[in-house]
């Protein structure tokens, strides 16, 4: 089982690295850059080496980078557009020096143009990235909560984005566990989770998904609220995030806490309390 958590690397990625030993994580997320933002940290070359170097000692097997909430793929605005387009190139090429596996990126919002609009917009964006990127690392679009005019609440959605951009090797999904509850995928039960898995194999391929966000959510099912609760605190439970870390479909991908803690030493008892679920 791949299990890990949100960490920051404004100390280095080495020291990231370091962290995630002490919560005996085998993964973890980090943010490419400042989250409300756009500024990026100048990650100096002998850092990156350092960090593939001692990546193995640590027992990291699997590293995500999460894009800025700033990088709006779908927005109406000329400016705001252009920068999500560019700082998404950019940092695909920053991160995949650093053998990175995936960057995630939330879809967009369509601003009040519609989903058609923002899908379109959405499309335009990645066939631009594309054109232009060689690298290893992947992207992954995430599912979202639904809440006002985002992009991406759904599979269909996100097939329509897949096949716009016409499945390019180096595009998948992403989930997150309070996202789908919000948006009304029941995945807090065995039925709901094999209806998900059945309609994400059926339109995407399981192949193109990367990892789960493993969140419980504050907020009830069908929501359209994104707030996330600590594990087995939320209405998805412990028995929940249960049927979720032990699902055949689901069980072999990476886990990614992003529960909130005042500290990142608190998601080490998250990750025990995860693999305690865990059934072998």
């Amino acid at each position: 089982m791949i299990i890990g958590a949100h960490l920051s690397i404004a100390k280095g990625m080495p020291k990231a690295l370091e962290h995630a030993s002490a919560i005996d994580a085998g993964a973890f997320q980090f943010f490419t850059r400042n989250p409300r933002g756009g500024r990026a940290r100048k990650i100096p070359s002998q850092e990156i080496e350092i960090f593939k170097q001692e990546r193995q000692k640590h027992k990291v097997r699997y590293t995500l980078g999460h894009m800025p909430y700033t990088v709006n793929l779908a927005t109406n605005r000329a400016d705001v557009y252009e920068f999500a387009k560019d700082t998404l190139l950019e940092d695909l090429e920053r991160f995949d020096q650093a053998d990175i596996n995936h960057l995630v990126v939330h879809p967009g919002s369509h601003l009040g143009d519609g989903i058609e609009a923002g899908i379109e917009r959405i499309v335009e964006a990645l066939t631009y990235v594309f054109n232009r990127y060689q690298g290893k690392t992947h992207l992954l679009l995430e599912t979202m909560s639904g809440h006002g005019t985002e992009i991406g609440s759904n599979i269909d959605e996100l097939e329509k984005i897949l096949a716009g951009t016409g499945w390019p090797d180096e595009l998948g999904i992403g989930l997150d566990s309070c996202h789908l509850f919000a948006a009304g995928y029941n995945v807090a039960s065995k039925a709901g989770l094999d209806s998900l898995a059945a309609e994400i194999e059926q339109k995407i391929g399981w192949q193109r998904v990367g990892m789960m966000h493993l969140n419980d959510s504050k907020e009830g099912l069908g929501s359209g609220i994104d707030r996330h609760a600590k594990i087995g605190e939320g209405k998805i439970g412990r028995e929940g995030i249960k049927a979720i870390i032990n699902h055949q479909a689901f069980r072999d991908l990476p886990f990614v806490l992003e529960t909130p803690v005042d500290d990142f030493l608190e998601y080490g008892s998250e990750i025990r309390l995860v693999k305690e679920l865990r059934q072998n």
